[in-house]
């Protein structure tokens, strides 16, 4: 769930998906009476149910047993609470093997919402509805009169191995969704299936942007010419825009010593994250994980003086990280990527500014990748920490205030910070109004003091740099998953693979389209000419097909008069221009970020 998860857990909306899960508890065993029944939570935009049942469930099933659930609810049955003991929640469940084994652990301590051990004591209660009882903690809405029955929808079955535990059962999972009403539903379902459309292991399939295979190994990206291209533009635009910001560009190996990993810390609180240690001439290498490290050594390379400061090392990193292949997603979640890391070292004095410079760079380079929309998370001083509480309150104050500054909407996450430093957490919201975390301004009290970073001060004497490590774009993976979802692969003109494609109507216009695509080339455009055998509203198809921003046409007319007939990928035609019209138009485009 997002960070408005304690608002969305005391909403109605929450209670009525909670208990719309039930609900189809109840349709389920209806269709199963021996069906065993194991968890059946309320999540962020709907709810699910894990059932262990005698047969594989079909989507005409589906149907069935929502076509029930809206039976059930038309009943108007109230929902009723009860607390128990254990030995009365076992007679209860006596026929349920899956809730008896929650009881034992309720009855031993607690559990968490996805039934896992919690430390914490917890009453034993459930909740009936018609005939369904259910072991529970609530929230419930009080009736079922209280649910939309034309606002519930049951979308898909999964396989969910029980507590999450491959060495468990394997259970079919209903997820479902309910809202508040009929149009809150039909806005959401074809969001769901915009997203299907848009989704970037399709599109990237069908646009030739990337792979990933077995053969190579899982999480692991290849990068088409056309994805290529793409990333080449947003690394072109990154490098320009952190030079002329004040940034030094480095470069660090892939590999560091054991005792670098140990002096950072990764060998003690990462190392099921890192991949095992290669051996160099009886010592001991890893891989990296992240390039703080190197970053670090770089910055004590040499004296330091106040006057140096602040310092802004940026790097794309390239990093290695191990994720189970169950969590690996497309381009959202791999194993190699690389990082566009930044670390500023500065002197107190200079922090708010320097707070202020980092976030407002950000958002001026999110923007330019067409992104408007921000949302900022403020995670502050967990209960274990390291560094001074005063470095801990200015910091914070520091970050809060230039939030406030800039007019960023933001949340704070009160003790969510990392143990090293509190941090922003900014996402944006694409064009189906999705949240993405894409950047990190994460202070860190940890890493200058293990590593003994110092600079000296106009005193004489020697001071420790505060340190703020920066991810702008995240991973240049997973940003390239976020662009090709939020333009459904209709990238804008400047990241485009392909910004032109010519059409020449037939083969006696082939010679002049060359001739045009040959000073579009010169002009720096990229492009195509489309001089095969196939009609041209075959071709025009073709272009559209690839999401190619524009399409010149080129007949006897375009040829006589030295002009090209312009068509947009939207659709859009535009009168015959000259070529030159048309370049100053790209070009124009181009620097507009359209």
């Amino acid at each position: 769930m997002s960070h408005n998860n304690e608002d969305y857990l005391k909403s109605e909306l929450y209670r009525i998906r909670h208990s719309t899960a039930h609900i189809m508890a109840e349709a389920v065993l209806e269709m199963f009476p021996d069906a065993q029944i194991a968890i059946g939570p309320a999540i962020e935009d709907g709810f699910y149910y894990d059932f262990d049942l005698p047969r594989t469930l079909t989507p005409e099933d589906l149907e069935v047993i929502e076509n029930r659930m809206r039976d059930l609810i038309k009943a108007k049955e109230n929902f009723v609470y009860r607390e128990v003991n254990a030995d009365e929640a076992r007679q209860i469940f006596k026929d349920q093997p899956y809730k008896l084994e929650l009881i034992d652990g309720l009855e031993n301590g607690g559990l968490d919402d996805d039934g896992n051990p919690t430390e914490e004591k917890q009453i034993i209660s459930t909740y009936q509805s018609g005939k369904f009882v259910d072991l529970c903690r609530g929230p419930h809405v009080e009736s079922t009169a209280q649910i939309n029955p034309f606002g519930i929808k049951l979308l898909n079955v999964a396989g969910a191995y029980w507590r999450g535990d491959e060495k468990r059962p394997m259970l079919q999972r209903i997820y479902g969704t309910a809202w508040e009403s009929k149009d809150q539903l039909k806005d959401y379902l074809w969001k769901l299936e915009e997203a299907k459309k848009r989704d970037h292991r399709k599109l990237g399939k069908e646009l030739d942007l990337y792979s990933s295979n077995d053969e190579v190994g899982q999480g692991l990206i290849l990068w088409h010419p056309n994805g290529g291209m793409i990333r080449h533009q947003v690394e072109r635009y990154w490098d320009d825009q952190h030079i002329s910001n004040g940034y030094d560009l480095v470069y660090t190996p892939h590999i560091g010593k054991a005792s670098l990993w140990e002096t950072s810390g990764h060998l003690g609180f990462y190392k099921e994250n890192m991949y095992s240690p290669i051996q160099i001439e009886e010592q001991e290498y890893y891989i990296k994980p992240m390039n703080c490290p190197f970053h670090l050594h770089i910055y004590k390379s040499q004296l330091r003086s106040y006057r140096d400061l602040p310092l802004r090392f940026a790097e794309k990193g390239t990093v290695y990280r191990y994720e189970r292949s169950g969590v690996l997603h497309g381009l959202m979640r791999v194993r190699g990527f690389t990082q566009d890391d930044a670390h500023h070292f500065c002197r107190p004095d200079q922090m708010p500014e320097e707070i202020d410079f980092t976030l407002n760079f950000s958002m001026n380079m999110l923007r330019a990748f067409g992104f408007k929309d921000f949302q900022a998370y403020l995670s502050t001083k967990p209960e274990k920490s390291v560094g001074d509480d005063q470095m801990w309150h200015d910091a914070e104050i520091a970050l809060e205030e230039t939030l406030k500054r800039m007019g960023v909407p933001y949340e704070v996450d009160a003790g969510g910070g990392a143990f090293y430093g509190p941090k922003i957490d900014l996402k944006v919201k694409d064009a189906l109004g999705r949240e993405w975390q894409l950047s990190t301004i994460q202070f860190d009290f940890n890493e200058p003091e293990r590593f003994d970073l110092s600079y000296i001060g106009e005193d004489g004497k020697e001071h420790r740099p505060y340190m703020v490590h920066r991810a702008l774009l995240g991973s240049m993976e997973r940003f390239f998953g976020v662009l090709i979802e939020h333009y459904a692969g209709a990238f804008p003109v400047w990241l485009s693979p392909k910004q032109v494609t010519l059409i020449p109507i037939a083969d006696r216009h082939n010679d002049y389209a060359h001739e045009v695509a040959a000073r579009l080339k010169k002009a720096g455009l990229r492009l195509s000419v489309d001089d095969g055998s196939d009609r041209m509203n075959a071709k025009i198809r073709n272009a559209q097909k690839l999401k190619v921003p524009y399409m010149l046409v080129i007949g006897d007319r375009e040829m006589e008069e030295g002009q090209v007939a312009l068509r947009r990928r939207s659709g859009e035609s535009l009168p015959a221009m000259s070529v030159e019209e048309f370049i100053q138009l790209a070009l124009r485009e181009i620097d507009e970020k359209i």
